[in-house]
């Protein structure tokens, strides 16, 4: 299932291959039934899997930081003690 496609950033970096896939959808039921679809729709799943590895890569090094500074907290307290 895919997020939701006409939102800022999908349309700031997957734009052209979402309009590409809407274009190749309004074509009709049998185009799309007929598999003429697929491979915009393949370009679509790739660029979304782009930013979602982008995005979770982020949050990673958010995380670590944020462990960090848990973590020297945690130490500055048992060093009080």
């Amino acid at each position: 299932m895919h997020p939701h496609l006409h939102t800022e950033e999908v349309q700031k970096t997957c734009g052209e291959v979402v309009a590409a896939l809407d274009e190749c959808h309004a074509r009709g039921f049998l185009w799309k039934a007929t598999g003429n679809c697929t491979e915009a729709k393949h370009q679509v799943n790739m660029c979304l899997r782009a930013l979602r590895i982008e995005r979770t890569r982020k949050n990673r090094e958010v995380a670590k930081q944020k462990r960090k500074e848990i973590e020297k907290a945690w130490a500055e307290l048992d060093a009080n003690k």
